[in-house]
């Protein structure tokens, strides 16, 4: 029986440096470049509706704000959109879907993706400053070392893109993406809480709600927000 090589630590470390950090480095220069094309098309989406607006509500308009490096804000009515691009590399967990694709099963590092995420609060969160309120992920971006992308989302947006491995991540695909989130923002109504949840309030409770506008608010306070309305690209 043939004896097993036995890799010195220092070789694999080197490789590994060589083969998988590098990799990395590039899905997040990938992922910023994408993060970059996302503040574009937000500014031109708001700057692009505006015009169309004239004449209706000031308070409908868009308004496109650049938070930094991995944050941009989209407010649209009273909701307002959240790009958040997260500043690693991830990998998936083995029950995830993605490993079924021959286009992952051929090169395994072609599963490592950087991610943008996708959060809907209202608007008047910020507004009247209620840190206590909720937002809602609705939507994930994964871009990978060849640029490829996948979207996972909340129901639509779950349903846009079966195409990793096959496009790259452009400023065409993230106008539909970007206006798909929209659509299921301005249909995913504030809902009236249950009444046992909010039918006993402290003194503290109404005095901020008084002073700061603090009791927590939700889009779906007091329900279940259903892991099954996530829905992956397949």
């Amino acid at each position: 029986m043939e004896e097993k090589k036995i890799i010195p630590a220092k070789e694999l470390i080197i490789q590994t440096l060589a083969d998988k950090s590098v990799m990395k480095q590039v899905i997040f220069d990938n992922t910023l470049v994408s993060f970059g094309l996302i503040k574009e098309v937000l500014h031109e989406i708001a700057t692009d509706y505006n015009v169309n607006l004239k004449g209706t509500d000031r308070r409908i308009r868009l308004e496109y704000v650049d938070r930094g490096k991995f944050e941009a804000e989209l407010k649209v009515a009273g909701d307002i959109l959240i790009f958040s691009m997260h500043s690693n590399v991830f990998e998936f967990d083995r029950d995830h879907s993605i490993w079924k694709l021959s286009y992952v099963q051929e090169d395994k590092m072609r599963s490592y993706c950087g991610i943008i995420s996708i959060y809907n609060f209202l608007a008047d969160s910020f507004r009247y400053n209620r840190m206590e309120d909720l937002g809602y992920l609705i939507g994930r971006i994964f871009i990978n070392k060849d640029s490829h992308y996948f979207l996972e989302g909340k129901r639509q947006l779950g349903f846009l893109y079966n195409n990793f491995g096959t496009t790259e991540i452009d400023k065409e695909s993230i106008r539909k993406m970007i206006e798909t989130a929209i659509l299921y923002t301005l249909e995913f109504d504030l809902l009236v809480p249950p009444y046992d949840t909010v039918k006993i309030a402290s003194v503290g409770q109404v005095n901020n709600k008084i002073e700061n506008s603090k009791l927590q608010t939700g889009k779906r306070l007091g329900y279940k927000f259903n892991s099954d309305d996530v829905l992956e690209e397949k």
